[in-house]
């Protein structure tokens, strides 16, 4: 079964498996997210988005509750022994929001200070946080597991992506051929997660059902980073 996922992964850039976290296992999710100190500079907060970065290391009661035998096999068995965790986002779409995301891939990884290393860049700073587009092979052996804690569908923000497009490198918006692509909307269960390649391109609509959509948004790697930098949130499986 999970062959089948390996090779969409391989082939589409992304695949949606479905029942991974139980209905008890979700609760025990939003009740530790719900104890957080909103004062802490990590969280973004707006109208149309709630936001917290680094988010194993605001709460790190949360590892073992997301960090399952069941979660862990198929991190192990879908690529491998040697990835870890470099980056966790929560995010929470509200009921009314209008925040809407165009078409881009994850060029991007966050690591922990700004060092001059060919190859690297160009930088960003956000929240106290460094992030750098590295190398295309860092990002072509990257994944990303999105843990979704609401039903989620086209009217309350599930990602629309394009696949195969994560094979084509740097493949930018405008330059998007729509006559020779498709559009694939990831209509994901609560509970269920999609795993997806960082140069997929895509994006995210605003929400129109008044129905909200929160996710755990978790990066891995298996690479080592040349000279002194150091991933912003490594965190073994």
């Amino acid at each position: 079964m999970l062959e089948n996922y390996r090779k969409e992964i391989i082939v589409n850039g992304f695949a949606v498996i479905e029942n991974i976290f139980s209905e008890s296992e979700i609760e025990q999710f939003l009740f530790v997210i719900n104890t957080i100190d909103k004062s802490n500079p990590l969280i973004r907060k707006s109208i149309d988005l709630f936001a917290i970065r680094q988010f194993m290391i605001v709460l790190p009661e949360v590892r073992k509750l997301i960090f399952t035998k069941r979660f862990i096999d198929l991190i192990k068995q879908l690529f491998g022994e040697d990835y870890f965790l470099t980056k966790s986002i929560y995010f929470d779409k509200p009921e009314k929001s209008n925040w809407f995301v165009s078409y881009h891939q994850d060029l991007t990884i966050s690591v922990d200070k700004r060092i001059a290393i060919e190859g690297f860049g160009p930088w960003t700073v956000k929240q106290n946080q460094f992030a750098v587009q590295p190398p295309l092979e860092i990002l072509k052996d990257n994944f990303t597991l999105r843990i979704h804690l609401d039903d989620v569908n086209q009217n309350n923000g599930a990602l629309n992506v394009i696949p195969g497009s994560h094979l084509k490198g740097i493949y930018r918006p405008e330059t998007i051929i729509w006559e020779s692509e498709t559009e694939t909307i990831c209509c994901v269960k609560k509970g269920g997660v999609m795993i997806m390649k960082p140069l997929l391109l895509h994006s995210s609509k605003r929400t129109t059902n008044n129905q909200k959509r929160r996710v755990l948004h978790l990066e891995f790697s298996n690479q080592t980073l040349p000279d002194e930098l150091k991933w912003s949130e490594q965190l073994s499986v």
